[in-house]
């Protein structure tokens, strides 16, 4: 069976859109990545876990994927952030971008195939600057080069936004020191001041703006036109509508042929936002929760839709996760080292793989892929349940194999269950012992106590010591090598 289209939400043409690569086969894909003047916060850590998977699919899909995710180290907030703390600016922004990648990989987010920074583009981005002079898109004034934007009459085609209310709300904000034409117009190039990095130019010593940082990089490592270009749902405007005014303006082509934007993440109510100080650091989260489980948290919702983050959320997430990892030890430990020959399976193992793609396909529906998945799951613990219908046990050893064959599949696609199965219910284990107040010495007492019990077939005591477990929010289990045991749900 043929592999279903992938389509994909365009924010410029407000639609689904077959996605159709420039070079068939291969994928090129940009994405905005950090200003590096602080740690990341889980904001950010959600629009990267979903592109991160975006890439994942697509490699799975077959595709050569080219992924380039920028780090902007040249910018008013780092210079500001500099100067707070007395450090050289380029030298803070280094140190964010080893805190980011310390960050990420934890966090299981594959390492771009380029990492471009913005104080290693200099070259490119004076080149594209030139160009915007010489065709009279841009004009130099006071060591500054201004984008003209009326020179470009497909401005705010991506953010569908008014022109006439643009200007009307420009003409209230503070202009003083700018020597521009017209109060929309941006910087592509500005003047150096004392304590500031800058670079030579033809316009004098200076650095770059904001927007002319992207449209440079995406231009150095993928082309004049690319496949994919996605941010945060907050760039539509005015970072990337201005990426495509100066990037079209100087080369006379379609910057990408197709823009995603993920949605906001929403801290109990309020969107993620550094300057409304209610942020969480990505960090911070993971020393509370799980990096795989906040993956799937992440992934949970629709990447084009608010996600709201609340402790009861990420609980959730863990418990899922650990109900997953869970039926994996089971199913491995039934399959392991075991020839079941050949024959017939029960059922059709692939269709949840077919599901799977049916869901992702469509903008990259991750939330239906865990939908197929959890079926996937359903199906491990149906055969394994002792009450199983299926009475064959060489077919349900072949029919194991199969399935997990899926779920390693899906998982690689998703980024997901990277981690031994037992080591991870371990871990998970102790982080909940230490947040529940869990005194994990009396359990193991408790536990080589129910052994003995169990071995006198003192079966009332065994009770007792299981029920005295229970009230502690402990749960024991029975296996082929004695008791084990959990955190109670």
């Amino acid at each position: 069976m043929a592999s279903p289209e992938i389509r994909v939400f365009n924010t410029l043409q407000q639609a689904k859109v077959p996605l159709q690569p420039v070079t068939p086969g291969k994928v090129g894909i940009y994405v905005c990545g950090p200003t590096v003047y602080s740690f990341v916060h889980i904001g950010n850590a959600r629009t990267f876990t979903s592109f991160d998977t975006v890439v994942r699919y697509l490699r799975y899909r077959g595709f050569e994927v080219k992924y380039v995710r920028n780090y902007t180290d040249v910018d008013d907030k780092i210079i500001k952030a500099a100067k707070e703390t007395g450090e050289d600016a380029i030298a803070l922004a280094a140190r964010f971008v080893r805190e980011f990648e310390a960050d990420a990989k934890q966090l299981r987010l594959l390492p771009p195939d380029v990492s471009p920074k913005v104080s290693e583009t200099i070259p490119e981005i004076v080149a594209i600057i030139e160009k915007l002079v010489a065709r009279n898109a841009a004009y130099v004034s006071g060591g500054d080069v201004y984008f003209e934007v009326r020179k470009y009459p497909e401005y705010l085609k991506l953010s569908k936004r008014n022109l006439d209310d643009l200007i009307a709300g420009a003409g209230e904000r503070e202009l003083v020191g700018e020597q521009k034409r017209d109060p929309l117009d941006f910087a592509l190039w500005k003047a150096a001041k004392p304590g500031e990095p800058s670079w030579p130019s033809p316009w004098g010593a200076g650095r770059p703006g904001w927007h002319i940082e992207c449209s440079a990089m995406s231009a150095k490592y993928l082309g004049e036109t690319f496949d994919l270009h996605g941010g945060g749902l907050d760039l539509i405007f005015p970072h990337h509508e201005n990426e495509i005014a100066q990037s079209e303006a100087a080369s006379g082509k379609t910057l990408c042929n197709c823009w995603m934007h993920g949605g906001f993440l929403d801290l109990e109510g309020a969107k993620m936002s550094k300057s409304l100080g209610n942020v969480v650091r990505l960090r911070d989260a993971l020393e509370k929760v799980d990096a795989e489980a906040l993956r799937y948290f992440f992934l949970s919702t629709h990447y084009r839709q608010q996600l709201a983050f609340t402790d009861k959320s990420l609980a959730d997430a863990e418990a899922r996760m650990g109900y997953f990892y869970e039926t994996l030890k089971k199913v491995d430990e039934r399959i392991a080292g075991k020839d079941f020959g050949t024959g017939p399976l029960h059922g059709d193992p692939q269709r949840f793989l077919t599901e799977f793609d049916e869901q992702v396909s469509d903008d990259f529906n991750f939330p239906g892929g865990l939908g197929a998945l959890s079926g996937l799951f359903g199906e491990f613990n149906a055969l394994t349940d002792p009450k199983s219908p299926v009475k064959d046990k060489a077919m349900v050893g072949r029919t194991l194999v199969a399935l997990r064959e899926v779920a390693r599949k899906i998982a690689a696609a998703l980024g997901l269950f990277e981690t031994d199965a037992a080591e991870w219910l371990l871990r998970h284990r102790d982080r909940l012992v230490i947040a529940r107040g869990i005194d994990a010495k009396k359990v193991q007492e408790m536990v080589a106590a129910r052994d003995a019990a169990r071995a006198a077939k003192n079966y009332a005591e065994s009770d007792r010591i299981r029920a005295e477990a229970k009230a502690m929010g402990v749960e024991l289990m029975d296996s082929p090598t004695g008791t084990t045991w959990k955190i109670a749900a």
